[in-house]
């Protein structure tokens, strides 16, 4: 399994010129968490030209869809006609695991926000993070693993 590297994952879709909104455990973390995660959580933009700089970044990444037992993970068409169609996808990348949610749950999505997100800049990489109290983030954590089981 790749090593956990938020701020390759972070790089690599800013350097695509990618609109997203960071949320989950990683999120919560810039915000004051001592919550553990393994994971990079972004909420894209879906808009069709969004969607073709977000294919290159995954493709820098060599993302595959994260499934159990399938070491690796399992190759996709990564595009914008594929990423148009899906609401929530699991990955493995070279920076680790990440997970797409173009509509997390209490949200409508990337526009609703990037309205309230906070700006962080990390060593002149600035991107946006939900704006949420922690225990907001984190709620939302457990409905969209709950989600999953």
């Amino acid at each position: 399994m790749p090593r956990f590297q938020p701020r390759v994952v972070i790089d690599t879709l800013n350097r695509n010129g990618v609109r997203y909104v960071l949320i989950g455990g990683v999120a919560a973390t810039l915000h004051g968490s001592s919550l553990r995660t393994g994971d990079t959580d972004i909420c894209p933009d879906g808009r069709t030209d969004n969607l073709e700089k977000l294919a290159n970044a995954l493709k820098d990444l060599r993302a595959r869809i994260r499934t159990e037992g399938v070491e690796g993970g399992l190759p996709f068409s990564c595009d914008a006609a594929f990423l148009s169609r899906v609401a929530l996808l699991n990955l493995e990348t070279e920076a680790g695991d990440v997970d797409l949610s173009f509509t997390p749950s209490g949200t409508k999505g990337y526009d609703d926000l990037v309205a309230h997100a906070a700006t962080f800049d990390l060593d002149g990489v600035a991107f946006c993070s939900r704006r949420t109290g922690i225990r907001s983030a984190l709620s939302t954590k457990v409905r969209e693993w709950a989600q999953t089981q």
